[in-house]
This record gives structure tokens, C-alpha cells and sequence, in this order.
């Protein structure tokens, strides 16, 4: 059975430091990186499933993200991103621990991944979203509207659907007059995905909100638009 040491020890023995160098300067955040791709990682922990059940899983991804290194942090977050779980709190309380230590966007978007499957299995862990619209850090903030993603790509939306995806442009409505550059593009990113299925909805939030958003995130969210 895979183990958190063997587990890690598996990422460290396919480093590669001139990669790594690299990563850490895209990254801009002081941390151990060690040069491991995607896909590499993909590989491995897709190992670890094999023989290990969900429990365990939990302990792997905790010791994954608590040793800090950029890599383990994404593996941890592979290691949970999963459709489903049932009981699935251990894996939610697991992954709302991390949340407040996302500071780069790939580790983020991965974190967000894993929490976006669970967010179905329980709508009022949208609550917990709730709190974060006011959270001090920007990663959390945009975490409510990267983790809820997946409600703006749908082609046919329920009524609970659609609750929740009213819900989440109401975040982005409060964050439309946050310029900072991360928040901006998260709300643009929303917007635009949305619009490929929801038009009407997208010009509502604009004309309401558009006018408090940056020039770019307001160019970014109408690429999908133009007039039929």
C-alpha cells in the first residue's frame, strides 16, 4: 500500500531541476519546486488509488500538502479531485484546510477542482463560500467563483442549478469593483464560460456591474457576445 513517505518519495525521484528553476520563477512564491509535469503526476497518483481507499488517500494528500513543495500540493489535490465519494467529509474538511494556504493560481485551480466535485453533494457547503467573499486573502476569494465553475458550464441547468449559479454572480457582483488583476480575471472567466450557455444572464451582469469592472476582465467576459 502506498504510504505519505513512498508517495512522496515517488515525486522527489522524478525532479528535475532545471525545470524546477523554472517553475519557481513563473510562480514568483518561495517554496521547495521540483520540476515534476502534469502529466507525471497524473501518473502517479492515479498509482496511489489503485491501492489505497479513501481514508488513506486523506492521509497521503495531508502529508503531500504539509510538506510545502509545489508539486505535492498539486498531487495532494489530484489525489481528492474525485466525482464520487460517499461519505465525502473527511475529503471536504481536508480540502477547506487547504484553501486559506493558496497563493499561486496552478495550486489554486487544483484545490478549487477538488472542492467543485464535492460542492453537488452537499449545496450548503455553499455557505462556507459565503464566509469567504469577505476573507482577507484574495486566493480565497476567488476560490468562491473558481470552485463554483462548474455551474456556469452547464447546457441544462436544474432549478437548484440555477440557484446556485445566481448565487455565485452574486459573488461576482461583489468582487466587479476589486481590481486587482486575479479577482478580474477570475470574474471574466466566469462570465465568458457562462456565456456560451446563458447569453441573457451575462448582459444582465454587465449592464448592472460591467461599468465597475476593469477594461481587460470587461473585454475578456464578452468574447462570446457578438450578435448572432
Amino acid at each position: 500500500m502506498t504510504s505519505p513517505q513512498s508517495a512522496l518519495e515517488a515525486l522527489k525521484a522524478l525532479a528535475d531541476p532545471q525545470i524546477a528553476a523554472k517553475t519557481a520563477k513563473l510562480n514568483k512564491v518561495d517554496r521547495p519546486y521540483l520540476g515534476v509535469s502534469n502529466p507525471q503526476i497524473d501518473v502517479l497518483y492515479k498509482e496511489w488509488r489503485n491501492d489505497t481507499d479513501i481514508n488513506q488517500r486523506v492521509v497521503i494528500a495531508a502529508y503531500l500538502w504539509d510538506n510545502n513543495i509545489h508539486e505535492a500540493r498539486i498531487a495532494a489535490a489530484k489525489l481528492l479531485t474525485q466525482a464520487r465519494i460517499n461519505p465525502d467529509k473527511i475529503v471536504w474538511d481536508e480540502i477547506m484546510r487547504w484553501v486559506p494556504d493558496c497563493d499561486t493560481s496552478e495550486i489554486s485551480d487544483h484545490v478549487c477542482a477538488a472542492g467543485a466535485r464535492r460542492l453537488p453533494a452537499d449545496l450548503e457547503r455553499l455557505d462556507t463560500l459565503e464566509l469567504w467573499t469577505t476573507h482577507s486573502s484574495m486566493w480565497v476569494r476567488r476560490a468562491t467563483l473558481t470552485m463554483t465553475l462548474p455551474w456556469a458550464k452547464l447546457n441544462h441547468p436544474t432549478a437548484v442549478d440555477l440557484t446556485a449559479r445566481d448565487r455565485a454572480l452574486g459573488w461576482a457582483a461583489i468582487y466587479a469593483s476589486d481590481h486587482d488583476p486575479v479577482m478580474q480575471k477570475a470574474i471574466a472567466l466566469w462570465l465568458r464560460t457562462l456565456s456560451k450557455h446563458d447569453k441573457q444572464s451575462v448582459l444582465g451582469f454587465l449592464d448592472a456591474h460591467g461599468s465597475q469592472m476593469n477594461a481587460s476582465a470587461l473585454k475578456e467576459a464578452s468574447v462570446h457576445l457578438a450578435i448572432d
